[in-house]
């Protein structure tokens, strides 16, 4: 979202992704690579995830507790997180140790050896942290969702996997993975901070410099035949909880955007959100109700989600429904049109004032979209956004018999 970023590649396809910004000493930095969960084949489902856990566990020339403390004992913070189509490994640190982070996150990126007493432990690990989610039922949820619209396909797959999968992963399983995935062409370093370009370049040529060339000819095989289903569970739960929604528009589509600002006006994170004036503040029915959309390659997921008492449910969902179809049939006022981009505006501009957050943008922004939008034309796009344009996109996305709906349900 920034305009004044520089891109510079390296002989073996690694692009360089650089701003200066000023009147910091804090630099955020890190490898945005384009693989994700949805590059597993079914046996593989969690071993992205678990890779990003074992890039902290050992390389060619370091321990663990190396990895670990390289950063720390300087004050810095070294992170990473996996997602349905990216895993990256980034730390934010002085600017007087930027050598230092850049050469760790180029060692755990590129030179792990996944220690198999390492696997031992950090399989027990991922196994607790399976048990947390499934011990919340927003998580679990949100997790049964994406493999029922998604259907037999690898973007339905659970980012952590399953107990089995995990339970099975060989160090020869993740060299595998990572040798059938890793593409130079496909992975950004991304810099914020106050930083010149040209120290940037020089410390990338030192230290990606030399890595090799990999190429991978990859296919992501791409989801189609969406169908709506409904599906109810019955857990030990003392509230119903439900998420409702359908596939959507893609990351290129030109109605991303104002899909994300319809989202934003139906379930944001405000509390003047439409579900949330209906839900909670008027009648009471909910602690939080929300609206999300995330955008993939070929496709998109929308989705609302909430919890109520069981006996509420079913007109909570009527109201759902009710502010679905209020916005496929009247256009947003010119007063409500105003504020919903004000409101947005504002949302992205302050987005951008978290400089690591920022870092991870244009590193995914680079890969997706191959280029960085500034906030001056996004901001345009989003005032020239028309009511007609936001009913017309509410007309097509909140057919009702084209969504799908989970509910957890207490048991009876």
């Amino acid at each position: 979202m920034v305009a004044d970023y520089n891109l510079h590649t390296l002989k073996n396809g690694i692009r360089i992704v650089h701003k200066q910004v000023n009147n910091t000493k804090i630099v955020h930095c890190g490898f945005v690579l384009d693989i994700g969960s949805r590059d597993e084949q079914e046996k593989q489902q969690g071993i992205a995830h678990f890779w990003e856990h074992m890039a902290f566990k050992g390389t060619r020339k370091r321990k663990a507790f190396h990895i670990l403390n390289r950063l720390d004992s300087v004050g810095g913070e070294l992170n990473a997180y996996t997602t349905k189509e990216k895993v990256c490994f980034y730390a934010s640190v002085l600017d007087k140790h930027l050598e230092n982070a850049m050469e760790l996150l180029t060692d755990i990126t590129f030179h792990s050896v996944f220690p198999e007493k390492q696997i031992e432990k950090e399989r027990g690990v991922i196994l607790e942290e399976m048990a947390m989610y499934l011990d919340s039922p927003e998580d679990a949820l949100q997790d049964d969702f994406d493999a029922q619209i998604f259907t037999n396909h690898p973007l339905g797959y659970n980012i952590l996997g399953t107990t089995d999968s995990v339970r099975s992963f060989t160090r020869q399983d993740f060299i595998d993975f990572v040798q059938g995935n890793l593409d130079t062409e496909r992975l950004i370093f991304s810099c914020v901070g106050d930083i010149s370009l040209q120290k940037v370049v020089r410390l990338a040529q030192k230290h990606l410099g030399d890595l090799p060339h990999y190429q991978t000819e990859r296919h992501r095989p791409l989801f189609s035949g969406y169908v709506p289903s409904r599906k109810t569970v019955h857990k030990s739960l003392s509230q119903a909880h439900c998420v409702m929604g359908r596939t959507s528009y893609a990351l290129a589509d030109e109605k991303r955007l104002p899909f994300i600002m319809l989202s934003n006006v139906l379930g944001g994170p405000a509390m003047n959100s439409r579900l949330n004036l209906s839900l909670r503040e008027k009648k009471g029915l909910v602690y939080s109700v929300d609206a999300s959309y995330t955008p993939y390659l070929e496709t998109g997921l929308f989705s609302i989600s909430f919890a109520t008492e069981a006996k509420q449910l079913q007109k909570s969902i009527k109201l759902v429904e009710k502010e679905l179809q209020l916005l496929k049939e009247k256009p947003l006022g010119s007063m409500q049109l105003h504020f919903a981009k004000e409101q947005l505006i504002g949302q992205l501009a302050m987005s951008e004032e978290n400089n690591a957050s920022l870092m991870l943008m244009m590193g995914k922004s680079i890969l997706d979209l191959e280029r960085i939008e500034s906030l001056e034309s996004i901001f345009d796009r989003i005032r020239s956004i028309s009511a007609g344009e936001l009913q017309e996109i509410s007309q097509e996305m909140f057919r009702e018999q084209d969504f799908s709906i989970l509910t957890f349900e207490p048991e009876p």
